[in-house]
């Protein structure tokens, strides 16, 4: 406020004068020149009849000449006094709007606004900074499942873009640098319900600044940054930021799961899926029995090209600018990799695999097309840079595709939406493909052909009233009652507990003998009902009663009316 305020000042300093002197000088003429009364006697307006007559002569009606006709030169100077104070006002209009229209005062205003609106918020809110590739999937993740954000971005592109965007809440958004600590104050970030910050703008530096400016004006709040490169995740980390996540190094641990553990990659990309209405992946079992190529050796290429070595495959580079990008101790085939003669110097024709990793999405589709073309059977993955070019992407039919701004939403949201399906993901990757097989089997047969439905339930007297009063009456729960069909407790409901946190343990699928305790949590797969029938024997005493004794018991007002034996 204090910046509109110094803003209309400095701008309508010389209007304002301007404006002054003119009137001054016309009530010090109309007190200085004298005039007749009715009489012809002279007399003289006094300061009050002049400041009068000036403040009702400025709204060019008048009311007359008072207190007595004016002579010729008093007229005369009312003229003039007149005219110079129209020339003033438009003086003083067009300064106006010319402020109006400044983008600094625009800027000013709106963040005044957006400041007001973040005070006045009662719900806890994530701050994202940046709107870009990254945030704009991310943002649009996180109100589709009823989450509150506030978005900083500094290119009035973007931030115009989230206002016409289909977004299921509207989204507070503040033009402006997120490595600015006042545009991060006035953005929320000390606001007691700002659970978490999330930079993902696409400079490395900027993501820096915004993580220390976090920890520093606010140590308790969480902070989840974007970072592809090594030296500036060390740094982060110095800072305490809580997650960093490198699109490059995620998308080749996902691949080596994939080689190593086929169903745990698929389970997770099952359960990561933000769209409830997408169906479900086919499994994916990348080949190793040849070699394969990678096209590009940049930041990506770097980092599927250590994994593969782990997994001891040979692998052929190609790249274009080595004296950029540098080269593996084996050398590197030169070349774009979009023609047919640099992909035959890489033995196209006898390789099972090919990475498509340049940051040109046109390259990458002529890389893969004319690879097909020379070795129909490869196993292809491709570089997506651009959201935008997801059709053309889908029209080559990669077996896996790489798409860094996908990867980096997907796993903040389910990081800041689910973070027990977070915790579940890291305590799977302990276990063995059979394991993961057979959870993939019962989740498949759980939804059919559609993406699971994943909640976290809380034992509490908000989440599970009736069972929080049966467990502080003193009574039993177990986890297999709540998983009954309130219709038929003899059927089980759609629902998979894939983990239960109790007293700080954690349990990977627990067995349905487990008792539930107050403040336990649940972390539940469910089909397209099964979660709602699963609320009602958490809220309703009548129905978790018939789940756990075969008892029906029936309440109500009305019931106990008509079931009410009549006095004798």
């Amino acid at each position: 406020m204090d910046n509109i305020v110094y803003l209309i000042f400095r701008r309508m300093r010389r209007p304002l004068i301007t404006l002054t002197v003119i009137y001054a000088v016309s009530i010090l003429g109309l007190v200085l020149i004298p005039g007749q009364d009715a009489n012809g006697n002279l007399w003289r307006m006094d300061f009050f009849h002049a400041i009068y007559f000036t403040s009702f002569m400025a709204t060019t009606i008048g009311f007359g000449e008072i207190p007595f006709e004016f002579s010729d030169a008093q007229r005369l100077w009312v003229t003039i006094s007149m005219y110079a104070g129209v020339i003033g006002w438009l003086y003083a209009i067009g300064t106006i709007l010319t402020l109006v229209q400044d983008k600094t005062f625009q800027q000013s205003i709106a963040e005044n606004r957006l400041a007001k609106r973040i005070r006045q918020m009662r719900e806890p809110f994530y701050l994202i900074c940046g709107y870009g590739e990254t945030g704009s999937e991310l943002v649009r993740g996180l109100t589709d499942v009823g989450q509150h954000v506030v978005v900083i971005e500094a290119e009035e592109q973007r931030s115009n873009q989230i206002k016409i965007d289909n977004l299921r809440d509207y989204v507070p958004i503040l033009q402006g640098d997120a490595r600015s600590p006042m545009h991060m104050r006035h953005a929320g970030l000390e606001h007691p319900l700002c659970k978490a910050v999330v930079a993902v703008t696409n400079s490395n530096e900027a993501n820096l600044k915004i993580a220390i400016t976090s920890k520093l004006l606010h140590p308790d709040i969480k902070v989840i940054c974007r970072a592809d490169s090594h030296d500036i995740e060390d740094n982060m980390a110095s800072f305490g930021t809580d997650y960093i996540i490198d699109p490059y190094d995620s998308f080749a641990t996902s691949l080596a799961t994939a080689f190593q553990v086929p169903g745990l990659y698929l389970m997770q990309r099952w359960l990561y899926s933000g769209n409830r209405d997408s169906k479900l992946d086919d499994p994916i079992y990348p080949p190793i029995h040849s070699h394969w190529v990678i096209c590009g050796y940049g930041r990506f290429g770097k980092a599927v090209y250590e994994r593969l070595k782990r997994e001891n495959i040979e692998i052929i580079v190609i790249e274009a600018r080595p004296e950029l990008t540098g080269e593996p101790h084996e050398g590197i085939v030169l070349g774009p990799g979009t023609e047919a003669k640099t992909l035959l110097e890489a033995n196209i024709e006898t390789a099972c695999g090919l990475i498509a990793g340049t940051d040109n999405d046109v390259n990458n589709l002529s890389i893969v097309v004319t690879a097909k073309s020379l070795n129909p059977d490869l196993f292809t993955i491709v570089r997506q840079n651009y959201s935008d070019n997801i059709d053309i992407i889908k029209a080559v039919k990669a077996d896996m595709v790489m798409h860094p701004s996908k990867i980096i939403a997907d796993k903040i949201r389910v990081l800041l939406g689910t973070p027990m399906l977070y915790e579940f993901m890291s305590l799977a990757f302990y276990q063995d493909n059979d394991w993961a097989c057979e959870l993939v089997s019962r989740i498949s047969g759980l939804v059919g052909n559609h993406v699971p439905r994943i909640e976290e339930v809380t034992i509490d007297s908000w989440h599970a009233e009736a069972v929080t009063n049966i467990l502080n009456s003193g009574g039993q729960v177990l986890l297999g009652d709540l998983l009954r069909d309130p219709w038929d407790r003899e059927r089980n409901l759609k629902c998979i507990v894939l983990m239960m946190e109790t007293f700080n343990d954690k349990l990977l699928l627990p067995d349905g003998s487990v008792e539930v305790s107050n403040g336990d949590r649940l972390l539940v797969c469910t089909g397209r009902v099964g979660l709602t029938r699963f609320y009602w024997n958490l809220q309703h005493e009548n129905i978790l009663g018939y789940v756990r004794t075969g008892q029906v018991h029936h309440h109500g007002w009305l019931w106990n009316l008509l079931t009410r034996k009549p006095k004798r």
